[in-house]
């Protein structure tokens, strides 16, 4: 029978719930249990896939084409389990569902309300998110509930996670809680009184925590625990300090020296093997000592709120982590380069353009890009970085002039990327769109598998076979297929299906990759990911070359 751990945030946001529940899962699934994790969203949009960057940070995709919170890539970073669909789930899909049923009949004529309707909706959403990541009964599924204690928004979700634990009964059910405990610096002290108040307003709600999660900035000292155990009737030993690290990967370390997995097994009755953390020692060491350094120069719109790059700037960690290189990310406003020209990026060993929506910066991510073309700069286009530099190619090389894409100017003179009207998704099935059509759900999203083209980088790096996640709207128009690839571009990789281009390079270029499909999504620090590696490598190759020639 699946066990639960619910885990839940207070004072503010932003403390770190979703990267503590992953830590957790870590160790746990080091110990030999079989691990999933839910994220519990209180807000009610369907999903996070046409929120705002800025407002809610990246959007992670699922290989089943889910578009979900970012914390799911913190989950699957972690823990083995892929997250799915059913592993994200919002105020909006619970209330969509309940009166979709209303609407069918299913409560026979019964008045809909918050208790039982919405709870019980919301219940059976957790249980039906354990147990589909193994395909077979999960030892524990760590359920993350969005916001924070004594938000209205929540508490139908908290009120659930009590009315769950009070029908599985004992030992099936365990809660952390994370809370902060500022530094006051006028003070000189760390002050306690937020998580006893945070705590207290829990157990209003009928949920007592097993353990306190307490971020600080700094270790918290003994006599601190204690005070906050007394008041918040928390055992002193599951009082558990977690204070700023210069790496997330040491945090699985951190709580598990401080004992976070051996409170959880006793509660839930469990007696697993001892945890095996010996990967995440390597990984933290091999960070730590690294043999080189390159700057990479990330060209986005979003470069104020790095969040909304979340899953790439860790797959560039996990990069440098495995060709031993400390890899340092700079994000450049492309709105900068169309303002002022490309004189900063002489400094990078590498240039990257990320997805993104919108016309807003193009212009500048193409003048990026021609740089990096043009200097032998080593390259890497995601998603709307590949469309910008087919775009870039075609109007400086291939002598389409007036090409664009016909997101930002429906009229180009050559659209060589354009939106495709009909297309088939990842289960067959024929899917149509147009410009009017609903932003959430005329996306190619998910995982596709992909043939490469043999003798190419794409198959150096790859193989035969990719097989990556993607999330866009717009295409690369094969019908100038033929005239970029006469002009020297090579498409090493099509859909099977419809023939789209999913990644181009270029021979002539040391290292010049843009693929259409998000990459950083699989990357993982145990894995690391092959064309991140390939890249790092490439920028590692450049930076000897040009300190050589400076010396």
């Amino acid at each position: 029978m699946t066990k639960y751990v619910f885990v839940t945030g207070g004072v503010v946001s932003s403390l770190g719930k979703g990267i503590a529940a992953a830590s957790l899962g870590a160790i746990l699934e080091s110990r030999g249990l079989k691990v999933t994790m839910l994220k519990l969203d209180p807000y009610i949009n369907v999903d996070p896939g046409t929120m705002s960057p800025f407002q809610h940070g990246e959007v992670f995709v699922t290989e089943d084409g889910a578009e979900t919170d970012l914390d799911l890539g913190h989950y699957e970073r972690f823990i083995s389990a892929r997250m799915r669909k059913v592993n994200n789930f919002t105020t909006g899909q619970i209330y969509e569902s309940v009166l979709k049923k209303e609407r069918r009949g299913d409560y026979l004529g019964k008045t809909v309300q918050v208790i039982p309707h919405i709870t019980n909706e919301i219940q059976d959403f957790i249980v039906r998110g354990a147990n589909a990541a193994w395909g077979a009964e999960t030892d524990i599924a760590i359920c993350e509930i969005g916001g924070t204690v004594g938000d209205i928004e929540s508490l139908p979700f908290l009120e659930a996670a009590r009315q769950m634990s009070l029908r599985l009964g004992r030992g099936q059910c365990a809660f952390v809680h994370l809370t902060l405990v500022p530094y006051i610096p006028s003070a000189g002290e760390l002050k306690t009184k937020p998580t006893q108040h945070s705590v207290q307003k829990l157990r209003e709600i009928g949920l007592y925590p097993d353990a306190l999660l307490c971020r600080a900035d700094r270790p918290i000292p003994d006599d601190e625990r204690a005070k906050i155990s007394m008041f918040s009737n928390v055992p002193l030993d599951a009082v558990i300090s977690v204070w700023d690290v210069d790496s997330i990967y040491k945090i699985p370390a951190m709580l598990h020296q401080q004992g976070l997995d051996e409170i959880i097994c006793e509660t839930l009755g469990l007696h697993p093997p001892a945890a095996d953390l010996t990967v995440w020692e390597r990984l933290t060491a091999a960070r730590e000592n690294p043999g080189a350094e390159v700057h990479i120069g990330m060209v986005g719109k979003y470069v104020d709120l790095t969040e909304s790059y979340k899953s790439l700037t860790e797959a560039l960690i996990h990069a440098g982590i495995h060709t031993n290189s400390k890899v340092v990310v700079d994000y450049i406003d492309s709105e900068d380069i169309e303002a002022n020209g490309c004189a900063g990026l002489e400094k990078f060993d590498a240039i990257l353009v990320p997805g993104g929506f919108g016309k807003r910066g193009t212009e500048g991510k193409i003048q990026a890009i021609r740089y990096a073309r043009e200097n032998g700069v080593p390259f890497l286009g995601i998603c709307l970085g590949m469309q910008l530099a087919v775009v870039e190619y075609a109007r400086d090389v291939a002598g389409l002039t007036g090409a664009n894409s016909t997101e930002f100017e429906p009229e180009a003179l050559h659209p060589v990327v354009a939106l495709i009207t009909e297309w088939q998704d990842r289960e067959g099935r024929v899917e149509r769109r147009d410009s009017s059509s609903d932003l959430g759900g005329t996306m190619r999203k998910g995982a596709q598998r992909v043939p490469v083209k043999a003798g190419t980088r794409a198959h150096a790096i790859y193989g035969n076979e990719v097989n990556e996640r993607h999330r866009h709207r717009y295409e690369v128009n094969n019908l100038y297929a033929p005239k970029l690839e006469a002009a020297g571009m090579v498409i090493s990789a099509r859909t099977p299906t419809e023939n789209l281009p999913e990644i181009m390079e270029l021979d002539s270029h040391p290292w010049f990759m843009g693929v259409q499909f998000h990459p950083e999504f699989t990357s993982t620090p145990r894995d690391g990911h092959p064309l991140f590696s390939s890249y790092v490598r490439a920028a590692k190759e450049f930076s000897k070359k040009r300190n050589g020639e400076k010396g």
